[in-house]
């Protein structure tokens, strides 16, 4: 009895441990009203202002693109502050970008598309207001160059300040903020049904399947599983990322069949998402097939499953783990950047972790 209550204990523990280290994305930093409110955004105000070193210049251009790609997410664009509106995006694109102070979310090294406080070269600033209050999201988007006098000359362009305006326009273009904009917003319902449109390019149903999980939005696990069929591997590879962090348990049965049967790129991501799946509910169901799966020669597989394996330690996993970390003694572990140095890591973390379970019970 007592050996049950120890086990249950751990697993509980276990389990706790594995939501903590997603507690960034998981934790609550808006009440359930300013939810609400996000959720159900549908006009959005667009307010976009363009400078270069003579001055204002015209917006419509860049306004045009900020419409057009909202609209076909579905949302209701509106370019009169007079009309009856949920929310404000504000574009600001500059010649020369002037820095506007930090947020919580800060800057520079989080993100790609944060705001890049030693960037005074083009750039294109996004924010967004709900009820004359400015939010904390910020994105930035830069050209190439950081000097558009220079670039111009060498484009042989007339105007460096068009010729700035123009490639942000261009990068505006390319930018996918509506996907990023509606993540932010928790939409997952309209980020689902963009998801099943087949005519998205491959790129931007990553980018939405990604969202998604992040979101753990429950409502996309059945879409998510018939896309671990999908002919494209980075497409069934992120959908198995995803369905890790959904976390839901109906999802283990498709991610134990994307393990044995998927792609190189797919097997790795399934064997993450049932290490996370696993832990989150105590479900040692995920033990043979990640043991069975330990068998395969491609050493970046072996090691996303040992790690897998280290999230809910069980006793059945050591002996088979501790003959493969023997194996390895006759191999150069030096170099933790090399592929057996990365597996010798992860070997070591899960060992450790099934002698813990094995003392707290």
């Amino acid at each position: 009895m007592m050996k049950i209550v120890g086990y249950s204990f751990t697993v509980l523990l276990i389990a706790l441990v594995f939501a903590s280290s997603e507690s960034q994305a998981r934790r609550e930093i808006r009440t359930p009203d300013q939810k609400q409110q996000l959720r159900q955004i549908q006009r959005v105000l667009v307010n976009v202002l363009a400078l270069t070193d003579h001055g204002q210049a015209d917006p419509t251009p860049l306004r045009d693109v900020v419409v057009r790609r909202l609209a076909e997410i579905g949302y209701t664009t509106l370019t009169d502050p007079a009309q009856p509106h949920d929310a404000i995006l504000k574009v600001k694109c500059e010649q020369r970008k002037v820095w506007e102070g930090t947020t919580s979310l800060g800057g520079d090294a989080d993100l790609p598309d944060l705001p890049l406080r030693t960037w005074k070269g083009p750039a294109c600033q996004l924010t967004y207001w709900v009820q004359d209050r400015p939010s904390e999201w910020r994105r930035e988007v830069r050209t190439d160059f950081a000097d558009a006098i220079a670039a111009a000359a060498e484009a042989k362009a007339e105007d460096p300040g068009a010729f700035a305006l123009e490639h942000l326009r261009a990068r505006l273009e390319a930018y996918d903020f509506p996907v990023i904009l509606t993540q932010e917003w928790e939409q997952e319902e309209r980020l689902l049904a963009l998801l099943r449109q087949t005519d998205e390019p491959s790129t931007r149903k990553v980018k939405i399947i990604r969202a998604l999980g992040e979101l753990f939005a429950a409502s996309a696990s059945p879409d998510l599983r018939t896309l671990l069929h999908d002919p494209n591997p980075e497409i069934a590879a992120a959908a198995a990322i995803a369905l890790g962090n959904i976390g839901q348990q109906d999802s283990l049965a498709a991610l134990i069949e994307a393990l044995h049967v998927g792609s190189p790129p797919l097997k790795l991501a399934a064997a993450k998402a049932l290490g996370k799946v696993g832990a989150l509910h105590g479900n040692v169901a995920i033990i043979p097939p990640l043991l069975d799966a330990l068998k395969t020669d491609d050493v970046a597989l072996k090691t996303e499953v040992v790690w897998a394996l280290g999230q809910l330690p069980d006793r059945r996993t050591y002996e088979p783990l501790l003959a493969l970390q023997r194996s390895l003694r006759d191999v150069r572990t030096s170099d933790r950047t090399s592929p057996e140095g990365k597996l010798w890591d992860a070997l070591s973390y899960t060992l450790k972790q099934i002698d813990a379970f094995d003392q707290l019970n």
